[in-house]
């Protein structure tokens, strides 16, 4: 019996440790490009680093995924720390956001292709998108093993050709491994 999705992403939040969640690194690093008011979604938000941050800095927050283990820790946050924000399980593949409806998409350690387009499209004018994920050149113990959820080399600025690229960094295996930002690619692009 193959292990839907759903099952899949509750198994390993249900076994991982319940630790506040990080930001993204894209997100983290870059908070001073968020505008001071508007709507943002974490799209597949996992445990809800990404929706954490955007909430504090005071904007309407969504967290949406797929997993009910992952977004009872969030909402256990949420009411811990009085955050308003609106989380809510929802296969983000077959229910996308809906066209202009925000100011602020983040993802990060999620790929899927097909969904690029209704991002950019859920974008509003001026909105920004911050995306970080897995790439094919990364060690082989990090992230997934799937080539499908793995970015090629310079993909994501291909993915979001049609956007204003703010920020784009992708170093591979380049140079000494030991040292910078390595396994992900990261972008911060905006709708104009």
């Amino acid at each position: 019996m193959a292990v839907s999705d759903r099952d899949k992403w509750n198994r390993i939040y249900r076994n991982g440790a319940r630790n506040i969640p990080a930001a993204a690194r894209v997100l983290a690093d870059f908070e001073y490009l968020l505008p001071v008011t508007g709507r943002a979604l974490d799209l597949a938000c996992g445990a809800g680093g990404n929706a954490l941050l955007l909430a504090q800095h005071g904007l309407q927050t969504w967290a949406w995924d797929i997993a009910d283990a992952a977004l009872e820790q969030l909402q256990a946050l949420v009411s811990d720390n009085e955050l308003g924000i609106a989380v809510q399980r929802r296969d983000v593949v077959r229910l996308p956001p809906d066209p202009a409806s925000f100011d602020v998409i983040v993802v990060s350690r999620f790929l899927e292709r097909g969904l690029i387009p209704a991002i950019i499209q859920a974008l509003r004018n001026n909105g920004l998108i911050f995306y970080q994920t897995f790439i094919t050149e990364k060690a082989p113990d990090c992230g997934p093993r799937n080539p499908d959820y793995l970015l090629h080399a310079n993909e994501l600025l291909v993915l979001f050709k049609s956007l204003h690229i703010i920020y784009y960094r992708e170093e591979g295996t380049l140079g000494d491994s030991a040292r910078g930002f390595r396994n992900e690619a990261m972008l911060i692009a905006q709708k104009r």
